[in-house]
């Protein structure tokens, strides 16, 4: 949540000439509403199950897809059938940071329901951290590299150049 999956997926596609496809830029189209009003009308298992339905879409009928996803994304039960997950790992505080410095920090912030608070958020990091790097095929230190060496990283690790 706030690593950058979007930028990293937007720039990916571009340099090597992919389709790319957001998750909940999906659920939000199919919803016709952004994530976090999904959250406050109709709470997050009826999200989550959205998610379940997306990746069942994307399993069924996407393919040289490069699909960035949604924080929550790793809990549905087909990830490891949709293709090579990247994690882009980086600390709760480099997150944070980021986001909090970034010139809609405001936006970037009110965009994630899950990170309005803190303590909660830094809770959630922390369960979801082991979760992430056991289903990861390629882990990707975004605090300490330049979004080009990311992008040469991933195309190498999956065998794109």
């Amino acid at each position: 949540m706030g690593v950058g999956k979007g930028t990293t997926a937007r720039a990916f596609a571009k340099k090597y000439n992919v389709y790319n496809i957001d998750t909940d830029d999906l659920i939000e189209s199919k919803e016709k509403k952004e994530v976090k009003k999904i959250f406050a009308k109709k709470g997050e298992a009826y999200f989550r199950a959205q998610e379940q339905a997306t990746a069942d879409w994307i399993e069924s009928s996407v393919h040289g897809t490069f699909i960035s996803c949604g924080g929550g994304f790793y809990k549905v039960n087909n990830l490891k059938k949709l293709g090579t997950v990247v994690l882009l790992d980086a600390s709760f505080e480099w997150i944070h940071n980021r986001l909090k410095t970034a010139k809609n920090s405001k936006a970037k912030l009110a965009k994630r329901p899950l990170f309005s608070q803190e303590r909660e958020a830094r809770k959630l990091y922390n369960e979801r951290e082991k979760a992430y790097k056991k289903l990861a095929d390629v882990v990707v230190d975004v605090e300490n590299m330049s979004l080009d060496e990311q992008l040469a990283y991933i195309a190498k690790k999956c065998k794109l150049n």
